[in-house]
């Protein structure tokens, strides 16, 4: 029973990809861009165009099985040519988002509901995993920390409980090799509410040197994230992160709960990427 593995560039499911391979399933993993892949020795690729349709036959012939990336545009073709192939099973990694008030009009949430909502409607059985914010989020504070500069943010006591991606992969595995998960909702968390500054604090310690945080208003705050993203998403993250600042994070469901196996903590995915943090 294949399984295929969309969006196969992205961290999360090159992991779950090696997990299922590794379990000696059959395995294909597709991307818009397949010759750019690195797969295990064994394990098939495709091409896969959401908005070309015409690639939707090859990629789905033979699969059972989904581990779909959230990606609204093309999606209700996709799902026609999934149940016309005879998929089963979609996995979906979507987002916490999509619970919030106001998620059909949030830039962050819709994208992931619109896909949640047109698998809902199709005749596929389908299980959600809802993550909520990664760890590898903290990433976005190398560049200032390789450079002992201040990491300055609007928001620094806003709360969220960070999940380790290779605890998502598990989840995500465990979800395409058994039923115990199956037609579920899952939103998921890492085992601990950390403010920023606590995130930070970790970090200092993994890396042995101080790191300063720098409170600065939302004013520069949305300045300096509009370099990168649009200015919609970026009011949407800080409305997130104020009301972050609230209570502690609530803790979802985790490794632990769905596994039996302990969640990974944002103190180990510190020490597996510490190197990120040195300005090399």
């Amino acid at each position: 029973m294949t399984t295929l593995i969309t969006g196969a560039r992205g961290r999360v499911a090159r992991a779950v990809a090696a997990r299922l391979h590794s379990a000696g399933l059959p395995v294909r993993a597709a991307s818009a861009h397949p010759a750019e892949l690195t797969v295990p020795d064994g394990v098939g690729t495709a091409e896969l165009v959401l908005d070309r349709p015409e690639t939707f036959a090859a990629a789905l012939r033979g699969v059972r099985q989904v581990f779909l990336y959230p990606q609204p545009a093309g999606i209700h073709d996709l799902i026609k040519a999934a149940e016309v192939a005879g998929v089963e099973h979609v996995v979906l990694l979507s987002s916490s988002s999509v619970l919030a008030p106001g998620a059909e009009s949030d830039p962050l949430a819709s994208h992931s509901l619109r896909v949640e909502r047109a698998l809902a409607d199709s005749g596929l059985t389908r299980t959600f995993l809802r993550p909520d914010a990664f760890a590898g989020n903290s990433l976005g504070w190398a560049w200032p920390i390789g450079r002992s500069m201040p990491v300055q943010l609007a928001y620094p006591d806003a709360r969220i409980a960070p999940i380790h991606p290779e605890d998502i992969a598990d989840i995500a595995a465990q979800a395409l090799t058994g039923g115990s998960l199956t037609g579920r909702s899952l939103t998921l968390t890492g085992p601990e509410s950390l403010s920023f500054r606590e995130q930070l604090a970790v970090l200092a310690q993994t890396l042995g040197r101080e790191i300063t945080v720098e409170h600065i208003t939302r004013a520069e705050a949305q300045e300096q994230m509009g370099r990168h993203m649009p200015a919609p998403m970026v009011s949407s993250l800080l409305d997130l992160w104020e009301a972050a600042c609230h209570g502690p994070a609530a803790i979802g469901e985790t490794t632990e709960t769905l596994l039996g196996v302990p969640a990974r903590t944002y103190r180990q995915w510190t020490e597996e990427n510490a190197d990120a943090f040195t300005g090399r």
